[in-house]
């Protein structure tokens, strides 16, 4: 596999987790990552591997700014068409095809760029008595990093799928990539989808 990790490949106790690949962020969304249809059927055939061991995770903006604290408020503020006020509600959905897998895949909404920063993420996990997270989704340097940083904290044995993340900037992606291969070598590994589908032992 990609890295010198060292703690081998997903097994039964590895969840597949894909982090807020929904319309908002799809080709014709208001927050669209222009390639994101091409890492839309890859993260499908890994959801596909194993639906019930599979979560999504939406990313949902606030009703208005001010239901946010502090520097959200202002965030909000510069993307005023983004907040649920004004937002069509079918935006939050998750992106065709990856609708069809729920249930028995699990959604775990969520407010802030970490999935971990909504409690209900880690009594699932720990329900399912999870130890390892496959991770696919948007974006590479926002939502995915901080999801992943929050897992690495956790002492989860992260893989992260190289050809099922993207991005809206194309230099946050590479750096990120960069990052995750030199600097957390021992506790991401990176991997393609077809090298994830071809070792998860179920």
């Amino acid at each position: 596999m990609g890295t010198d990790s060292g703690f081998g490949p997903p097994d039964e106790r590895t969840v597949h987790l894909c982090i807020d690949m929904q319309r908002l962020f799809a080709p014709g969304g208001p927050w669209a990552a222009p390639w994101m249809d091409s890492v839309l059927p890859v993260a499908a055939g890994i959801a596909q591997r194993s639906p019930e061991r599979t979560v999504f995770t939406r990313f949902i903006p606030p009703l208005e700014p001010e239901d946010m604290p502090g520097a959200w408020q202002h965030y909000y503020r510069r993307w005023r068409h983004i907040t649920r006020d004004r937002l069509p509600a079918r935006m939050l959905d998750l992106a065709p095809p990856l609708d069809r897998y729920v249930p028995p895949a699990a959604i775990v909404d969520k407010a802030t760029y970490s999935a971990f920063g909504t409690p209900a993420l880690d009594r699932l996990l720990q329900a399912k008595n999870v130890d390892g997270l496959i991770v696919t989704g948007a974006e590479t340097d926002s939502c995915v990093l901080a999801t992943v940083l929050g897992a690495v904290d956790r002492g989860y044995r992260v893989y992260l799928v190289t050809d099922a993340v993207c991005s809206s900037s194309d230099e946050g992606h590479d750096a990120l990539m960069g990052l995750y291969r030199r600097r957390y070598s021992q506790q991401i590994q990176t991997l393609s989808a077809a090298e994830v589908i071809e070792s998860w032992r179920l």
